[in-house]
């Protein structure tokens, strides 16, 4: 048995280990197979991250008392004589949502964007610990800290100085908002559509407390591949009644994502930079150059 499964128990029932080179985590992540033919996903971090990654494993089994279909926790310790730490989950059989969605029926489309809606929904019925500071708070620093890390960059882009004057027009709507449980990167590229033709939620491992509405800055993704999917998962969570505020608080936080995306796109080379670039200028095209709050690809029921 390799180095890294010492100490998790019922490692020697496992007849298949498959290293997984996919994703953005820093953690280590394997397919396993055990011998009474289930199928699990493991984790492996660092122990020095263990009092994040134990509570990301506790916030994510509070979800195990809702309807929606996800990988689910197993099982959590430490591994390798105390030096790692171990997260087990069920595995999702399936293929990722972002290569299947553009080949499904618009009326498919749509309706799975309406399933991710409601469950993330239900997710954000989960509290925040009572003593996380404010969202005002939190999140100012974040714009500021995002703006501050664009100016310093020696790559810009064209419309980035409407993003800015948008975002700090409306730094008010940060005020009292409520804060729950986050995914925190609610996408199709953490979605999988099963043999049954169901979503399926993945990939918990940047769970975080926050504005509820704050996990809707990822939908460019969504929109990117299915306009229909990312318009029917605002109608799904809002129960097809979207108030004006959230599209002006979407619109803030999807520009403040634009601001940060090119510094974070650098350490990664040329070709995340152009993926990056092209985003920014399709984002300022949805909203006419943030003169419009509602981007010009949603879809009202």
């Amino acid at each position: 048995m390799k180095h890294e499964f010492r100490d998790i128990p019922n490692v020697k029932t496992w007849k298949k280990i498959s290293k997984i080179n996919k994703g953005w985590s820093s953690d280590e992540k394997y397919y396993i197979e055990a011998n009474d033919g289930s199928k699990m996903l493991l984790r492996i971090s660092d122990i020095s991250k263990y009092n994040s990654k134990k509570q990301e494993y506790e916030s994510i089994r509070k979800l195990d008392e809702f309807d929606i279909l996800m990988t689910r926790p197993i099982d959590f310790g430490v591994c390798n004589q105390n030096s790692q730490v171990y997260m087990i989950f069920t595995w999702v059989d399936g293929e990722d949502a972002e290569e299947v969605l553009p080949m499904l029926s618009l009326d498919k489309q749509y309706e799975l964007g309406l399933i991710a809606g409601r469950y993330l929904r239900k997710m954000h019925q989960i509290p925040v610990p009572l003593d996380i500071p404010s969202w005002k708070e939190r999140f100012n620093k974040k714009i500021d800290y995002k703006i501050n890390m664009f100016d310093r960059c020696d790559i810009k882009f064209t419309g980035a100085d409407k993003i800015i004057d948008y975002i700090n027009k409306n730094r008010y709507l940060l005020n009292e908002r409520k804060q729950t449980f986050q995914h925190g990167d609610y996408h199709i590229g953490n979605m999988v559509i099963n043999q049954s033709g169901e979503l399926v939620i993945i990939d918990f491992n940047r769970v975080d407390f926050g504005d509820p509405w704050e996990e809707f800055n990822r939908i460019v993704w969504s929109a990117n591949f299915s306009p229909l999917f990312a318009s029917g998962k605002i109608n799904g969570y809002f129960k097809d009644n979207a108030p004006d505020e959230f599209f002006r608080l979407m619109a803030l936080y999807i520009g403040s994502n634009q601001l940060a995306s090119i510094p974070w796109a650098i350490q990664f080379g040329q070709k995340e930079i152009d993926v990056m670039m092209r985003q920014c200028r399709q984002v300022l095209q949805w909203y006419e150059d943030f003169e419009s709050y509602i981007p010009n690809w949603y879809i009202r029921p």
